[in-house]
C-alpha cells in the first residue's frame, strides 16, 4: 500500500468512528493525572523558552479536546487533524478554537513558526519506512528551542525492530524508545525527558507507553 493509500484508509477509517470515538474519549485525561502533569511540564516549558504568543500545534487533534486543555494551560493552541470528520466535530465542540484538516507528513505551516508540537499517540499508524518524513516535517515547523511531546507505545524484549499490532481502527506500530529517541536526534530534536507509563492490569493491551519530551536544538 502506497503512503497516500495509507493514508487514506486512516482518514476514511477515523471518519467512520469519529462520532463513537469522540463520547468514548472526551474525558480520557481526567483519569491520567501522570499525563495531565506532563501535559503541564510541556506548557510551562513553550511559555518560558518561547515568545509569549507562540503557537502549538497538537497533531492528531481528534475532536479536539486535548487542544482544549493546551488552550486552559494558557498556550495558544491549534488542532490539526487527517480526518475531516473529527474537525468538524472539533470545530462544534470548541468554536472559539482553530482546527484544520492537515497530514503530519505535510503541514500548512511556515518553517519555524511553532513554540511546540504534541503528538499524543497520533503517529502510531504511521509505517516505519515514513515515520522520518514525520519526523523532519515537526522539526521543520519547530523554531529553534521549540518543545514537542510525543507520545506512542513501546515495544518489548531487547529487539530494535519496530512492531505492527491490531488496531481497532488500522495498523498501528510500536517502537525501541531508543530508536524512536535517535530518530528525533538525527533530525535535531534533543531528547531532555522520556517517561513510560506500565500499562494498568486492565488494559486490554499490555503495552508500555512512551511519553518523550524533545527540544528543537
Amino acid at each position: 500500500m502506497t503512503e497516500l493509500q495509507t493514508l487514506r484508509a486512516t482518514r476514511e477509517s477515523y471518519d467512520a468512528i469519529a462520532t463513537t470515538y469522540a463520547e468514548l474519549f472526551q474525558d480520557s485525561l481526567r483519569d491520567r493525572p501522570l499525563e495531565r502533569a506532563l501535559l503541564s511540564a510541556f506548557a510551562e516549558l513553550v511559555r518560558a523558552d518561547g515568545e509569549a504568543d507562540a503557537e502549538v500545534a497538537d497533531l492528531g487533534c481528534g475532536p479536539g479536546y486535548v487542544t482544549a486543555h493546551l488552550q486552559g494551560l494558557g498556550l495558544n493552541a491549534f488542532g490539526v487533524d487527517a480526518s475531516p470528520v473529527m474537525i468538524e466535530l472539533a470545530r462544534e465542540s470548541h468554536p472559539g478554537f482553530l482546527f484544520e484538516v492537515g497530514s503530519m507528513a505535510a503541514l500548512d505551516i511556515e518553517d519555524g513558526a511553532l513554540g511546540g508540537v504534541l503528538s499524543r499517540w497520533s503517529v502510531i499508524h504511521t509505517p516505519p519506512q515514513e515515520m522520518p518524513a514525520v519526523v523532519a516535517e515537526i522539526a521543520r515547523v519547530l523554531a529553534p528551542g521549540g518543545h514537542l511531546l510525543i507520545s506512542y507505545p513501546a515495544t518489548d524484549g531487547p529487539h530494535h525492530e519496530t512492531q505492527a499490532y491490531d488496531h481497532a481502527v488500522a495498523t498501528a506500530y510500536r517502537w525501541c524508545p531508543d530508536r524512536f529517541a535517535a530518530l528525533l536526534n538525527d533530525h535535531g530534536l534533543t531528547d531532555a525527558a522520556r517517561t513510560v507509563i506500565e500499562p494498568k492490569p486492565t488494559d486490554k493491551r499490555q503495552f508500555q507507553e512512551v511519553q518523550l519530551l524533545a527540544r528543537k536544538v
